[in-house]
């Protein structure tokens, strides 16, 4: 005969000290994911927008290449519809910008001597700031790729809502055409 040995039920669910204890936890790990998840969204976000800027310019200088004509970039004015050049001098290329062939050659769009436009970026909406510290409102680059600038070199700064530097970036465009990004914490110049 085989002898029985029971054993002792346990009762099930869970203490309140357990409970406690697991929602402590989940408390520290959320404390420690918000601030973390605010910064990869924020740096992803300013890395979208300088990209459609860096996008756009590439498209424009490839497009005055293959077109064998003169291709500008230019501020958009913030306040016509549909969307046209602002004026001269305007820096503040967070309201978006143009893409368009410049058959003139003189960096202003005119569709009555046959200029089209080929893209439009629309503002952007999260706060940001991008400016054109030069003074540069339009950037035309020629049939060879050139881009002119007026300048050596030409850097546009996005700079966080917040005002964070970590996340500030730079664009620098050469007169040869070639552009390059960078992060304030890795490029002093760039600021």
């Amino acid at each position: 005969m085989r002898t029985r040995i029971r054993s002792a039920r346990r009762p099930r669910g869970v203490t309140l000290f357990e409970l406690l204890v697991t929602m402590l936890i989940i408390a520290i790990l959320a404390a420690i994911a918000v601030p973390s998840y605010r910064y990869i969204t924020t740096y992803s976000r300013m890395s979208a927008e300088m990209n459609a800027l860096l996008g756009d310019l590439q498209y424009a200088r490839s497009e005055a290449v293959r077109e064998g004509q003169a291709v500008s970039v230019c501020v958009a004015a913030s306040t016509t519809s549909p969307r046209s050049c602002a004026a001269d001098g305007t820096t503040a290329w967070q309201d978006g910008w143009l893409v368009f062939s410049d058959l003139s050659d003189n960096g202003v769009y005119d569709k009555t001597v046959g200029d089209a436009v080929l893209r439009v970026q629309p503002p952007i909406t999260s706060g940001d700031t991008l400016i054109q510290g030069n003074g540069i409102s339009v950037i035309t680059f020629n049939h060879e790729g050139f881009a002119y600038i007026g300048q050596a070199t030409a850097m546009f700064t996005l700079n966080d809502s917040g005002g964070d530097l970590q996340l500030m970036r730079c664009l620098f465009i050469s007169e040869s055409g070639m552009m390059t990004t960078a992060l304030y914490a890795a490029n002093s110049t760039c600021s």
